[in-house]
């Protein structure tokens, strides 16, 4: 990893993908300074198992008009062929938000270490009703049964957030959709939008980005700015009209579906074909101060991916760290069969690990007096 000096800041996760037996996660990345600033970097690190990774060399800079305040996030579509291709933001010259591609230089690079933009950049810049620093985020594309490409980026205009539909016959040249996916007043910028079909046979397996039948409904996500939180949708996603209609438009579940409760934002998933499963990964910006992440250096995280799938109800997604997590998992110690009574604490010796994973499983004998908490009177998230 190009590194120009002693502190980095790491957000978005933008573009993951397996390709040619190798995975593949770029992000956001501020060379200069662990804060977010102008001069964001698309970084890339690439790894056989999601757990080891090796850094490379920063796969988008700023260095044209379109893209010289930064090259914000975006994702990878494979096109036919095994041709990836990234659709990123760019904050241009004047600071208004655009977007552009960019492709593999040598498609026979496992690594693909090396990325060139498209000369026609940039393909798409805010439309009316949009503010100029309110257009980013492009999805995955998914391709429909009459050979178009679609995707949805995220916008604002004043505290109406959108999810933006365009199509596309050659992934150069863009139409706007006449109406938004998706629109929601007081919820500031749509960011880092998602979108992508599950089976609601309640299967654990992942499905392509771009099927669409009888057997799967559509996850549509979007992070709150003015919140910080990550909501989603299910509901049905009718191609020929180029229309989402959410469960709960239909009378079904609850409309404010909470991805994660916790410092977890900015979300991308992608399907896994070599395990045939999506996969979800989120940022954490953590709770430091400017001047701690100065002084550690770095500010930001990466979650640890989790798969993804639809509940057998129907009506929430699941979530669970990837089966690689385990490879970390060594040394286990148990310990059975104590007592704890009120104010006692439980030493654990043996334990030399910088980070543990603890797992403890509880009986309460008088379960009948344990307090009752009321859903509609507890905040989970300050919980």
């Amino acid at each position: 990893m190009k590194i120009e000096s002693g502190c980095l800041h790491h957000a978005d996760p933008n573009g993951p993908m397996y390709y040619k037996g190798v995975y593949h996660f770029f992000y956001q990345f501020n060379p200069y300074a662990p804060t977010f600033g102008r001069h964001m970097v698309w970084g890339h690190s690439v790894s056989y198992d999601l757990i080891n990774w090796i850094h490379l060399n920063h796969a988008l800079e700023p260095s044209e008009s379109y893209d010289i305040n930064g090259c914000y996030s975006g994702s990878i579509t494979i096109l036919p062929g095994e041709k990836p291709i990234i659709m990123y933001t760019g904050s241009d010259s004047n600071k208004h938000q655009v977007q552009n591609l960019a492709v593999p230089k040598n498609l026979s690079d496992p690594f693909l270490r090396e990325w060139e933009k498209h000369p026609q950049n940039p393909i798409l810049i805010p439309p009316s009703g949009v503010e100029v620093d309110g257009f980013r985020d492009p999805t995955t594309a998914l391709q429909g049964s009459d050979g178009k490409w679609r995707v949805i980026i995220g916008a604002k205009n004043g505290d109406e957030g959108k999810a933006l539909l365009y199509y596309s016959e050659d992934f150069v040249h863009w139409k706007l959709f006449p109406n938004p996916m998706y629109a929601s007043e007081n919820t500031g910028m749509f960011e880092c939008p998602d979108f992508f079909p599950v089976y609601i046979s309640g299967t654990k397996n992942g499905v392509d980005t771009s099927v669409h039948n009888s057997s799967v409904k559509h996850v549509l996500k979007t992070s709150y700015q003015n919140k910080q939180l990550e909501y989603y949708f299910l509901g049905d996603y009718f191609l020929d009209q180029e229309k989402f209609v959410a469960d709960a438009d239909l009378g079904g579940p609850n409309l404010n579906l909470i991805l994660d409760h916790g410092m977890f934002y900015a979300s991308k998933s992608f399907f896994d074909y070599a395990k045939n499963r999506r996969i979800l990964w989120g940022w954490s910006k953590e709770c430091d101060t400017t001047q701690d992440d100065y002084e550690k250096g770095w500010a930001g995280l990466q979650s640890i991916p989790r798969q993804v799938w639809l509940h057998t109800n129907g009506k929430m997604l699941m979530q669970w760290p990837i089966e690689e997590v385990e490879k970390l998992r060594e040394n286990q110690i148990s310990i059975k069969g104590e007592k704890l009574v009120g104010g006692s604490s439980l030493e654990v010796s043996g334990i030399t690990a910088s980070q543990a994973d603890v797992e403890v499983l509880f009986e309460l004998p008088e379960l009948e007096n344990a307090e009752f908490l009321d859903e509609s009177e507890v905040d989970p998230h300050l919980l």
